[in-house]
């Protein structure tokens, strides 16, 4: 059998950037989408880093404070008596659960305006979620056909 002829450098070079440039995308698109999930006493701790990074908040909506405008939205979470200051600038509206006292989750970035700039939003309905009045806590919902509504 015989040897195998060595490779052009052409073919190893081509080789070697292709893998550096794979590297470098895999690097780079790992610390664009990272996100650092932080409480809103963190946020305003964090000095200069809390400007450059892509975060998660979460926290209680304020009564009051939710201010629509289109699928746009600008209302403060509270935390432990912390308020923080959400402006919301997404593809679709803020979803059915987003209400006063709802927990809510801001994804974005914190500008040096003070305001955290948010492109993404989840939020759900404390009380939707709570157990039934009477209810044992822990245990499994019933359903009776009392329960159950009616068509009409």
């Amino acid at each position: 059998m015989a040897n195998a002829a060595p490779l052009p450098k052409k073919i190893i070079a081509a080789v070697a950037v292709i893998l550096a440039t794979v590297g470098y995308l895999t690097f780079t698109g790992v610390q664009d989408t990272k996100q650092y999930y932080v409480t809103i006493g963190e946020l305003n701790s964090m000095g200069n880093k809390a400007y450059t990074r892509h975060l998660r908040v979460a926290g209680n909506v304020a009564p009051g404070s939710i201010h629509r405008n289109g699928t746009n939205a600008t209302f403060q979470l509270l935390e432990q008596g912390k308020v923080l200051t959400v402006n919301y600038q997404g593809m679709e509206p803020p979803p059915d659960t987003f209400k006063d006292d709802a927990q809510a989750l801001a994804v974005g970035m914190y500008g040096h305006d003070g305001v955290f700039h948010a492109t993404q939003l989840q939020a759900k309905c404390a009380s939707k979620y709570a157990p039934a009045p009477g209810a044992t806590p822990g245990a499994k919902p019933t359903t009776t056909a009392a329960s159950l509504p009616v068509a009409r």
